[in-house]
């Protein structure tokens, strides 16, 4: 009679040899999606790719100041510890001395950038007022005659004349003031009583200045003492 006990553990061994096999041919899943489906980020599946990927938000100052900021220069105990350790103590006082100077430089670059930009800002404006003074000249002769009294074109000479106040330009018209030959051009001079000093008795033609740079002396009539 056939032995059942033989067959049981021959299929049972056959089983567990299957399982095994089947254990060690499972098929492996690999996830090469470049967009992670949880967070909607881009993958780099390669850490140089990623670093390589990310800019600078500093300027040129704010890198010095990352890697300034991360060298440390050891205490001078530390130099008499070997001539390897006074080596390095070197290297990096000498590192950091140049990335002092590197700020340094850039701070003046920047402050002379700066300084050039609000020059020539300023050297423009003045530029433009300097070629509306003939207007200008023309608006007192006209008014003077008495043809700015009212009308459209005594509204537009007021609006120009506000819009260039804006931009910091001042008349010197005053009478009465002690003569200034930084801002008037004597043309003429006639004695005067109960006069001490040289003084403003007419202004010819006005002047213009803008902050404290004068465009255009005053030409006036001056009393001076008798």
């Amino acid at each position: 009679m056939p032995h059942h006990g033989n067959e049981e553990e021959h299929t049972s061994a056959g089983q567990e040899n299957t399982d095994q096999q089947g254990d060690s041919h499972e098929p492996v899943i690999r996830d090469n999606r470049k967009v992670d489906p949880v967070t909607g980020q881009a993958r780099h599946p390669e850490g140089g790719h990623a670093a390589a990927a990310k800019d600078s938000d500093g300027d040129a100052l704010a890198q010095a100041e990352e890697i300034l900021n991360g060298v440390e220069v050891p205490a001078a105990e530390s130099v008499a510890q070997g001539a390897g350790s006074a080596g390095t103590t070197a290297e990096a006082a000498e590192l950091r001395n140049d990335l002092l100077r590197l700020q340094a430089e850039y701070v003046n670059y920047r402050k002379r950038v700066e300084r050039d930009r609000a020059v020539a800002g300023e050297m423009a404006v003045i530029g433009v007022l300097n070629s509306l003074l003939p207007v200008l000249d023309d608006v007192d002769a006209a008014r003077q005659h008495g043809d700015l009294v009212d009308g459209p074109f005594a509204a537009i000479a007021a609006k120009l004349e506000n819009a260039l106040k804006t931009y910091g330009l001042v008349r010197i018209d005053e009478t009465g003031v002690e003569f200034d030959p930084t801002i008037h051009e004597a043309l003429i001079q006639q004695p005067g009583e109960d006069i001490e000093v040289d003084t403003v008795s007419q202004v010819l033609r006005s002047g213009y200045k803008s902050g404290e740079r004068v465009l255009r002396a005053a030409q006036v009539i001056v009393a001076v003492p008798a």
